[in-house]
């Protein structure tokens, strides 16, 4: 079936056209690069894995509860919008709520798949270009995976949300080599990779925990990546250059964090437009959630040397100047560690069940 005719909406059928700016860098050294980066680069590589056969695609789906979380989630619970909804409209409105989360999810990871093939072409070091392939490769199984979903078991697609189009737009239609690392490994990932995290760590249901848990043990490398490139690369900016990334990072968090207000979904709801902000607003639960996003991207801006007093105000402004305390290396390390968890809890009884067919063959043919 056609992915235009499960979004809620028309969606354009032609391609979204970026204008791309800026050149493909070719470079001549072919020796080593960076220790760290070519460590990435070789993990990278032994971390490439099967979305087809690592997911297990025969969990069934509850299209009235596909996350399993709490009720008091949804930022119109007790509210006389709430009230009104029958059961049915209520398991309505949370398929229609994990859509749009999730197809903000598929279409970032297309943003990124794009981006890190236009990082390829546009560094000029070969190990980061190294390493951006297959990150490229990366984004490809995500949109894989997050497209399955939405397709084969939620049969529900939201398009892209405005806020996070205009970042993309903004991401690759600079022409400068590293924006398209601030704009997606720094800002995007960064914010996806919290988002993931949250979910994963609440969500009561298997297939989305296992789709998030493995995604995020790849995306810790990539925001990894970013890190490292721009670390090196702004030691050296020019007063004009740093103000040019640094209001490129203010903008684009103001745009990261209204990018959750769910409003396509109240509207499609019939909920007006300055109610659904205000309680989106007031909710306690949702506060928490944006809050949370920027665990991930405040401690990394600070990482790679954007850490002015307007930065600084800015965070503090948003309510998030805090998370630049966070131990980003313990963050990612623990997401690459409950992927391996989540395989050996999944395949230990069937390592068990073979180790017994073994055993059983060896016994027969001591007969």
């Amino acid at each position: 079936m056609s992915t235009h005719e499960l979004y809620t909406g028309p969606v354009p059928r032609e391609t979204w056209n970026v204008p791309l700016a800026g050149d493909a860098r070719f470079t001549w050294e072919y020796d080593d690069g960076r220790e760290k980066l070519l460590g990435l680069y070789q993990k990278g590589k032994d971390k490439q894995w099967d979305a087809a056969k690592r997911i297990d695609w025969s969990l069934e789906v509850d299209p009235a509860d596909p996350l399993g979380l709490p009720d008091q989630a949804n930022a119109i619970y007790g509210t006389k919008y709430w009230e009104r909804m029958n059961d049915k409209e209520r398991g309505e409105m949370r398929l229609h709520l994990t859509s749009w989360q999730f197809s903000q999810f598929l279409h970032g990871e297309q943003g990124a798949m794009i981006t890190g093939a236009r990082i390829v072409e546009t560094v000029p070091d070969m190990d980061a270009k190294f390493y951006s392939a297959t990150q490229t490769m990366d984004e490809a199984r995500h949109v894989e995976l997050f497209g399955r979903f939405l397709q084969d078991k939620l049969q529900l697609v939201y398009p892209i949300n405005d806020n996070l189009q205009a970042l993309l737009k903004d991401t690759l239609g600079d022409g400068r080599w590293d924006m398209p690392y601030l704009g997606m490994q720094v800002l995007i990932e960064g914010l996806a990779l919290a988002a993931f995290g949250l979910v994963r760590d609440m969500t009561t249901k298997e297939l989305p925990r296992q789709l998030l848990t493995y995604v995020m043990q790849d995306e810790a490398r990539h925001v990894a990546f970013g890190r490292l490139a721009l670390r090196d690369a702004y030691k050296d900016l020019t007063a004009a250059e740093r103000k040019e990334r640094e209001d490129f990072v203010i903008e684009g968090c103001y745009l990261m964090r209204d990018r959750f207000q769910a409003k396509e979904v109240w509207a499609n709801f019939g909920i007006p437009a300055d109610d659904a902000e205000r309680l989106v607003q007031e909710s306690e639960y949702m506060n928490m959630f944006r809050s949370l996003l920027f665990s991930r991207i405040v401690p990394c801006v600070k990482d790679i040397g954007l850490w002015s007093e307007r930065i600084q105000s800015a965070y503090d402004d948003m309510g998030v100047l805090d998370f630049s305390k966070q131990d980003l290396e313990a963050l990612m390390a623990n997401d690459e560690d409950l992927a391996d968890k989540l395989d050996r809890e999944r395949f230990a009884a069937e390592e068990t069940e073979r180790r017994e067919e073994v055993a059983s063959v060896i016994a027969d043919a001591a007969l």
